[in-house]
């Protein structure tokens, strides 16, 4: 009992060696590779593309506004011949004629229009800058719970990598009889739920890489 107590101690020591030699996920972390993964999801983002269209929609609108201060007034001109003899609606000029008509209630709305569209591209701006705060957290969010996926996947592997050294000589001693059936199943027994917890952490890390790659649109390998 002795033994496997002591055996069973020399794995935790390993683990902990392992934790050790990677007990933060801090240093993993590049700040500068966010803001290339920021800009990258602002690129190709589809939602984003959206609300930038509609502020720029926003946008022409107020041009437009500002352009048509003209619609209220409308012209027409006729032809009179000179030749013609009119009795019922006599007219005196002859020839080419032009009138211009103006629209009083559109003209007095105008300002008001132009004030509005104005607003629109204020209100679109506002949900552009709103929705590109959330792009930009969601980012970060994803990229932390990568990194710290990547950082487990590194401390079970250097942790198996201990176990299984630690295995190999127990199942010498073993051959050799110098140590028990029970010393060297719990060794075993040690390297596989350390093998079952290494594979949970890459899981972990295909589905964080996934989810990070959902809002950029593109492998993160192909982000520089």
């Amino acid at each position: 009992m002795s033994k496997t107590f002591f055996i069973v101690l020399l794995s935790v020591l390993s683990f902990a060696k392992a934790s050790h030699a990677q007990d933060s996920m801090i240093p993993d972390v590049s700040y500068l590779f966010i803001e290339k993964l920021i800009a990258t999801a602002k690129e190709n983002y589809p939602r984003v593309k959206s609300y930038a269209e509609r502020t720029k929609i926003a946008k022409g609108n107020v041009t437009k506004q500002q352009l048509s201060w003209l619609d209220p007034l409308s012209f027409s001109y006729f032809y009179q011949p000179n030749t013609a003899l009119n009795i019922v609606t006599p007219n005196i000029f002859s020839g080419y004629q032009i009138g211009l008509n103006l629209n009083v209630g559109t003209l007095l709305r105008k300002p008001l229009d132009i004030k509005e569209s104005k607003q629109e591209v204020k209100i679109a701006e506002n949900d552009e800058a709103e929705y590109n705060g959330l792009i930009e957290q969601e980012v970060k969010s994803r990229y932390f719970a990568y990194i710290q996926q990547l950082s487990m996947v590194k401390l079970y592997t250097k942790s198996l990598q201990d176990a299984q050294g630690l295995l190999a000589s127990t199942k010498n001693k073993f051959e050799r009889g110098e140590t028990t059936v029970d010393v060297y199943s719990q060794m075993l027994m040690s390297v596989n739920t350390t093998t079952q917890a290494k594979i949970s952490a890459e899981a972990g890390l295909l589905t964080a890489k996934a989810s990070l790659e959902e809002l950029l649109f593109k492998k993160l390998e192909e982000v520089k």
